[in-house]
């Protein structure tokens, strides 16, 4: 019986460490053995229980250990910021709306961290009356009622997300944040490395992408 139990640990860890496979594209693409994303760690926090359970935040599985990884480094290169990451994909992959990507397991939206009027990092929040965050609009300084967008804490966790892909043997395909506020990351610490490294998008999105910044991880696909 003990000899029973201990292989049936065995197939689920195995089932469980089983990584996933993505096809086709964020555009058009499905997704096979996705990852859920951790509701919240030290420094994170996810934009909705509800909009888990409703299983709006499944990945592929290399971009959940390049997220997870990229937040505890987070910890250690600005340990007084906090971040909250947003809609990702279906476990099956394949549409997914309102967005017109998000399919294969690829794309990431994370919320745009922000200070209080203390100049205190906290989230931004998100619940039903303001469609989970994304239905609000910073001003063209950055400001929304009492909060400001922190660049420092955004540039940081875009850095941290390339450096953590390149570990893992891949890349960011691209960065999409309203080409207007972009000016003001390239004025941290980190810009530098964002010129550099990242590939912004240049023109506006069909939706502005202030509230929140989109994120497609350059893992091979079949």
């Amino acid at each position: 019986m003990k000899h029973i139990f201990i292989l049936l640990l065995l197939c689920s860890s195995l089932s469980y460490a089983k990584e996933s496979t993505c096809y086709g594209t964020t555009s058009n693409g499905r997704l096979v053995n996705a990852v859920k994303l951790p509701g919240g760690g030290k420094n994170f926090v996810a934009y909705s229980k509800m909009a888990r359970l409703a299983g709006r935040t499944y990945v592929h599985s290399s971009v959940s250990d390049i997220v997870i990884n990229a937040y505890a480094k987070l910890e250690k290169s600005e340990p007084t910021k906090v971040f909250k990451y947003a809609e990702t994909g279906f476990k099956e992959g394949g549409k997914f709306k309102p967005h017109k990507t998000h399919q294969n397991g690829l794309s990431v939206d994370f919320m745009t961290p922000v200070v209080d009027e203390d100049g205190n990092s906290v989230h931004l929040p998100t619940n039903p009356l303001n469609k989970f965050g994304y239905n609000i609009e910073f001003d063209d300084l950055g400001s929304f009622d009492g909060y400001k967008i922190d660049y420092v804490a955004l540039a940081a966790h875009i850095v941290e997300l390339h450096k953590e892909s390149i570990e893992q043997g891949f890349d960011l395909w691209r960065v999409i944040f309203d080409p207007k506020l972009q000016a003001n990351l390239y004025k941290t610490e980190y810009g530098k490395y964002l010129k550099e490294n990242i590939q912004f998008s240049k023109k506006r999105s069909w939706v502005r992408h202030d509230e929140h910044y989109h994120v497609d991880f350059k893992v091979p696909c079949k």
